[in-house]
């Protein structure tokens, strides 16, 4: 267990679990590559009553998908003790009722847990072939009642595990017995990650990291000690193999049944900061407005490639939604269906042409350490609401990239920077700045304390103008436990 960095409240939930004296359903979900399987195989070492791993639809031809699956899932069964010389089940009830003639010869004699680690649950359920049908059988007509029994099931589609298990309304509703959700690592999380890699990097290369890679340890363990960070990146992204250059298609056809409209969506929400309305997304992919892409939209949020939100005291009824997954949103920025050259991140990474994006990704990693921020402003244990805000009046450009609405009646009106050195507020920044505030209590008639406050990569550069921020986070608190 001490090879799992991070996850401490993850761990302790299912050593709870795994004591408890009822039978438990766990529902295991995040990511795809967030090292959801890791976690489960690593926290259990070995101690499986039974193992088995869905097939990838990516990775298997279509053809008899139904037929590998329950192949596979046999030589699983004898792998783990049943017969070596029985047949491949004809179907998935069948192929249940296997399990539980294996499950029930260990469990002789014995109250010892007995957990079984169903991975890429989604990936089973192949049209027409009945799965969750049998899974259903399985659970309430014989798991729920055997008080030693841990099933632990795990998929990347998380949609299908909200819809078909969490969410069900039918013989599985109610079922589930504790959930998990698995994040991409913190900032704090990947430098303990990079020292086990025997990975040097500043802080400064590792917020860099992250806003390419996210918090996704199967990216950064593909790095190479002898790289620096921008020929990791080059090496994983643009080079001519590039391990990752294919992994936006990977993900998207891995995960969605019909993925075209959904990488639709993602590369149309890749060309704007702010993202688009569902109405806007409509007009600009095709996808007709209606269920449908209602129905697409929230799969990726739930999926956690998007995120609706709407601005700070604006229209409650219009809703945006914005890309912010970290490496999705760096590839179909330079990646995707471009050839900007295989030294692409090491030529241009001091020059105008990312910082764009350096803006936007440094953004992203904020939004996802809002945890930190708060408490380096000392306010870890008050209640607060964080959107982004922007002027409704379509002559006035003025944004606000977040604003933390506490509890206390204060709001934070944040100003989220990335610099290579201390941040430097001059006379025209100055001027802009005022705008803004203006700007925003003209449209927003707060009534809450306004506090300016700098997320920025080193500090402020004191002079003339620094007095008017009233609070500084820097790079090293975002990187906090």
């Amino acid at each position: 267990m001490d090879s799992i960095i991070g996850r401490k409240q993850q761990k302790e939930y299912l050593g709870s679990l795994y004591r408890s004296q009822s039978a438990q359903f766990v529902v295991v979900y995040g990511r795809r590559r967030v090292g959801k399987s890791y976690l489960v195989n690593e926290f259990f070492n070995g101690r499986f009553a039974f193992n088995h791993s869905g097939l990838s639809p990516i990775d298997t031809e279509d053809t008899k998908m139904l037929d590998k699956q329950l192949r596979s899932f046999a030589s699983s069964l004898r792998k783990y003790g049943y017969d070596s010389d029985a047949r491949t089940p004809k179907d998935w009830l069948e192929a249940f009722d296997m399990l539980i003639e294996l499950l029930e010869s260990k469990m002789v004699g014995t109250d010892d847990k007995q957990v079984v680690f169903l991975d890429e649950l989604p990936w089973m359920d192949t049209p027409r072939s009945g799965f969750v049908t049998a899974f259903e059988h399985f659970w309430n007509g014989w798991g729920a009642s055997h008080r030693n029994l841990m099933l632990i099931v795990c998929g990347s589609a998380t949609s299908w595990l909200n819809d078909k298990l969490i969410n069900n309304h039918g013989g599985l509703f109610n079922r589930v017995t504790a959930e998990i959700y698995l994040e991409p690592f913190t900032l704090s999380e990947c430098e303990e990650y990079y020292k086990t890699l025997g990975i040097s990097m500043n802080r400064y290369q590792q917020t860099v990291a992250y806003m390419v890679f996210g918090g996704v340890p199967y990216y950064l363990s593909l790095m190479r000690k002898k790289f620096s960070l921008a020929q990791n990146i080059d090496f994983l992204v643009f080079s001519k193999r590039a391990p990752l250059r294919n992994e936006f298609e990977r993900l998207f056809e891995s995960l969605f049944v019909s993925p075209d409209d959904y990488k639709k969506i993602a590369v149309t929400l890749s060309q704007k900061r702010e993202g688009y309305t569902r109405k806007e997304i409509a007009q600009k992919t095709g996808i007709p407005y209606g269920g449908g892409l209602s129905k697409i939209l929230n799969t990726l949020e739930v999926s956690n490639f998007v995120t609706s939100y709407q601005n700070y005291k604006g229209n409650a009824k219009q809703t945006y939604y914005k890309l912010t997954d970290s490496f999705v949103s760096f590839y179909l920025q330079f990646g995707y269906k471009k050839n900007p050259g295989e030294n692409f991140f090491a030529d241009n990474f001091a020059s105008g042409r990312l910082s764009a994006w350096q803006g936007l990704a440094f953004e992203q990693v904020c939004f996802a350490h809002i945890r930190q921020i708060k408490r380096a402003l000392g306010i870890a244990s008050v209640n607060t609401v964080e959107m982004p805000w922007r002027s409704r009046n379509a002559d006035n450009n003025a944004q606000i990239d977040m604003v933390i609405e506490r509890a206390d009646q204060v709001a934070n009106i944040c100003e989220i920077k990335f610099s290579m050195s201390d941040f430097c507020i001059d006379k025209d920044y100055d001027r802009n700045l005022r705008n803004k505030l203006q700007t925003f209590i003209d449209q927003t008639a707060p009534q809450l304390s306004l506090h300016l406050t700098l997320i920025t990569t080193f500090g402020l550069k004191p002079n003339e103008y620094s007095g008017a921020v009233q609070s500084v986070v820097t790079m090293d608190d975002l990187f906090a436990n």
